[in-house]
C-alpha cells in the first residue's frame, strides 16, 4: 500500500525542509531527489504555490508525484502582473486581463472547472476576476458576462 502525502509548494522551489522532509523521512525514500522530481514538473508554476501528492511505495521505496494545477486566481493574478486582487473589488480594479488569456486559463484549468463547454468554463474564470477586481479587455468583468451570455442567448 501506498502512503500520501499532500503538499502546498511555490512553483520551481520546493526544498527539503521541515515540510517534506518530515512528511517524507520516515518513508524511507530520498527527499533530494523528490524535491527534485517537483520542482521539475512545477517550474513553469513559478510565483505561484502548487498542490502536489508525493505517493511512496513503502515496499520498494519508489514514488509518484501528482501535480495538481494552480487556483484560477492565482493564473490570473500572474496573467496582469499582480500580487493580490483588489480590496475593494467592485470599485478599485487593480488590473486587466485579456479574452485570450481568460481562453488560456479556461483550457489549462479544464476538467478543474465546471462547464461542459470552453466558453462556460471561460464565464467562470471571468467571474473570479469579478471577485479579484480585474477588468477583462478594459472593461467591467460583469459587463462582460451580460455580453457573452446576451449572445448566446441569441444564437
Amino acid at each position: 500500500m501506498a502512503d500520501e502525502v499532500s503538499v502546498l509548494v511555490e512553483g520551481g522551489k520546493a526544498a527539503a525542509g521541515a515540510q517534506l522532509g518530515s512528511a517524507l523521512g520516515p518513508l524511507g525514500v530520498n527527499v533530494g531527489q523528490v524535491v527534485a522530481k517537483i520542482n521539475e514538473e512545477t517550474k513553469q508554476f513559478a510565483g505561484m504555490r502548487v498542490p502536489v501528492v508525493v505517493k511512496v511505495d513503502a515496499a520498494t521505496r519508489s514514488f509518484t508525484l501528482v501535480v495538481g494545477r494552480p487556483p484560477v486566481a492565482a493564473l490570473l493574478l500572474k496573467e496582469a502582473k499582480k500580487e493580490k486582487g483588489s480590496g475593494k473589488p467592485k470599485t478599485e480594479p487593480v488590473g486587466d486581463v485579456d479574452l485570450a488569456a481568460v481562453r488560456r486559463i479556461a483550457e489549462a484549468k479544464g476538467e478543474d472547472l465546471f462547464g461542459r463547454s470552453i466558453e462556460e468554463k471561460m464565464n467562470q474564470v471571468i467571474g473570479t476576476c469579478v471577485s479579484l477586481g480585474l477588468t477583462v479587455g478594459g472593461e467591467d468583468p460583469r459587463t462582460v458576462l451580460k455580453g457573452r451570455t446576451a449572445a448566446r442567448g441569441s444564437r
